[in-house]
């Protein structure tokens, strides 16, 4: 173990994420019959159509397709931020598209991390005080929230930035400081929305292998929406979007 992955409590950022289970489980998400449509004006335009997969548990999935043709969406759909006109999205045996509102926002604050391509930190924050927000409402005391702060920020090799604000630092450490904060929390799933989008290719690189990282040393699931074949290229399994339908890449996705 690294100096970088042990903070000043002593506590291990290994220690902090959940061990990574011996190879890939039973289905982790279920996509089954999913349509999804939304009104503009009096014209209803249909944005995905009978979509059905499913996510191992531990498998790093990237979802590709060009621009409209519903990958944020069904991202969305997945990570409980919006509901499907029919079918169903089953999450660790729970049907989350069945959910009441309220129910979604638990569900979300407990179940899944969010990263995405701008990194939607506050200014006014620190980097240990931005990856600290999503534990406010968990009944941790402050020292236990600072503490799994700083163990996340480790993982992501910036305990020397801890009292850093956004503004002190580089566009690739601002995204790992967003990947620690979703990650703080130990969630089921890890949903990341054109994260290397705003990155120099440099940057784009740190946070991929990152990612995989995460995926591989400690088993977490992770769906990824992206326009970069090279990026898609570094997950396990890639699915293509075209017209709200799956489909098979074409050999120049560009």
């Amino acid at each position: 173990m690294t100096a970088d992955e042990t903070n000043a409590s002593g506590l291990s950022a290994q220690d902090h994420l959940s061990a990574h289970p011996d190879g890939l489980q039973e289905p982790l998400v279920v996509v089954e019959g999913v349509s999804k449509s939304y009104r503009r004006g009096d014209v209803s335009e249909t944005v995905l159509e009978d979509i059905t997969f499913s996510i191992g548990r531990g498998e790093f999935l990237s979802l590709m397709g060009p621009s409209g043709s519903g990958k944020s969406t069904l991202l969305n759909l997945i990570a409980g931020l919006d509901k499907p006109d029919a079918g169903s999205i089953i999450v660790d045996g729970l049907e989350v598209s069945d959910l009441t509102e309220a129910e979604l926002a638990r569900w979300r604050s407990q179940s899944v991390g969010f990263v995405f391509q701008f990194y939607n930190l506050i200014p006014v924050l620190t980097a240990l005080e931005n990856v600290e927000l999503p534990l406010l409402l968990t009944g941790l005391s402050r020292a236990e929230r600072r503490e799994h702060a700083a163990a996340a920020l480790s993982l992501v090799s910036l305990s020397d930035r801890l009292g850093h604000y956004p503004k002190q630092l580089s566009g690739g450490q601002q995204q790992r400081v967003s990947i620690a904060r979703a990650l703080v929390s130990d969630p089921l799933l890890l949903v990341a929305d054109e994260p290397t989008g705003d990155l120099d290719r440099k940057s784009a690189e740190d946070v991929l292998d990152l990612m995989e990282r995460m995926n591989r040393d400690f088993g977490k699931t992770i769906v990824m929406v992206t326009h970069d074949p090279h990026a898609a290229a570094r997950a396990g399994t890639m699915l293509y979007l075209d017209k709200g339908s799956l489909g098979s890449a074409p050999q120049d996705p560009l």
